[in-house]
């Protein structure tokens, strides 16, 4: 896996740059639609090729818990399960195992839950986890983590912290001595809720370890956008200029431009997916909610600027009507015109960066979005 930067503003900490794994090169900054469970919901791979995704992010916990993976191994992985040949980031489920799993147990060597499908009892350890990835084989791997939500004791959120930075160092002992590094990255994830401190001691003592890339854990979890910026503000100056940085589940327009703005290459969430299943739909000129009876005779393309399939084959009435109907097709167009709205927003973005132009594109969606 290789990372290069391709334009690095030395006055702000906005960049371009490129992730290369074995499977595509991923020019960021990137949005990376989440399949949760091996599938976009309401799209196809098709769709996904289409719009020029070069990687998607699937879930371990959920992969783990249907099929299972004795079927992913039995399938060649989740690549050929799914018939997806573009790079797959993998979260660790850490996440999934705090927040949907009951009677969840933090040991010494991993964390035991009970599964939210079934109640059946796991264990995950750290190797554990990056195991079932290899399993997956996905080309970025994360590992196991606490993660805590909001509000939260200073004292709770350090000692979190401790656990997640000695699962890191255990999951990196275990990467070190079993994987293809030229086939599989690892990337640490920084916690420390909303404490500057804690999150900049998080990420000095893992980037000691030399991860692949490092992510920012614990954000977007109930706290108010003034701690998001504060906590993103502080700690990108910490990290390592030459390792990619991933902000796990940012997806609004306004936080992904904040987040840029500070040095952030990557970016995934199932927002623009889940909002637009429930009828509201990025434009070029501000949301929209479909559902409103003000589109009921609007006969004119959902955004004149987009050149996507539905802005140029659909109007706003007929949108609107099949959604009130009930369709299907109402979630497939839906979806499909908010990850095309994402791709060419982060498109527009790296563009900008490139050419120098990126205050004036950070302008123009704050004055759109704010």
């Amino acid at each position: 896996m290789n990372f290069s930067i391709i334009k690095d503003d030395n006055r702000a900490g906005v960049r371009a740059c490129e992730l290369e794994t074995a499977r595509s090169i991923i020019k960021t900054p990137v949005f990376m639609p989440v399949a949760t469970r091996g599938a976009i919901r309401a799209l196809s791979n098709l769709d996904i090729e289409s719009i020029g995704f070069e990687i998607i992010l699937s879930n371990t916990y959920h992969i783990f818990m249907r099929p299972g993976p004795d079927v992913i191994l039995k399938a060649g992985g989740l690549h050929k399960f799914m018939n997806y040949e573009k790079s797959l980031l993998t979260d660790s489920g850490g996440f999934q195992v705090f927040s949907l799993s009951s009677l969840c147990k933090v040991k010494e060597d991993g964390v035991e839950f009970n599964s939210h499908l079934d109640g059946s009892r796991h264990f995950f350890t750290p190797e554990k986890v990056l195991d079932i990835q290899k399993i997956i084989g996905s080309d970025i791997m994360m590992v196991l983590d606490q993660c805590t939500g909001y509000p939260i004791e200073k004292k709770d959120a350090e000692t979190a912290m401790e656990t997640t930075i000695s699962w890191a160092k255990k999951s990196k002992f275990h990467y070190d001595n079993t994987f293809d590094k030229d086939r599989q990255g690892c990337f640490a994830i920084i916690q420390g809720s909303f404490f500057n401190d804690l999150r900049r001691e998080c990420a000095e003592r893992l980037i000691e370890l030399d991860f692949t890339g490092y992510a920012i854990g614990g954000l977007s979890v109930g706290e108010p956008k003034e701690i998001f910026r504060d906590i993103t503000e502080n700690l990108l100056p910490h990290l390592p200029k030459d390792k990619p940085r991933y902000m796990m589940g940012v997806g609004s327009p306004l936080e992904i431009l904040f987040a840029v703005k500070h040095g952030v290459d990557m970016f995934d969430c199932v927002m623009p997916t889940r909002i637009a299943r429930n009828g509201t739909l990025y434009t070029s000129t501000g949301r929209i909610n479909i559902k409103s009876a003000k589109y009921e005779t609007d006969f004119s393309p959902l955004d004149e600027n987009c050149p996507c399939y539905v802005c140029k084959n659909f109007s706003r009435a007929y949108l609107r009507h099949i959604f009130k109907a009930g369709e299907i097709t109402s979630l497939i167009y839906n979806t499909y015109h908010n990850l095309y709205f994402m791709k060419q927003f982060m498109d527009e973005i790296r563009e900008s960066i490139i050419d120098g132009r990126f205050n004036e594109i950070e302008r123009k969606w704050y004055d759109i979005y704010s």
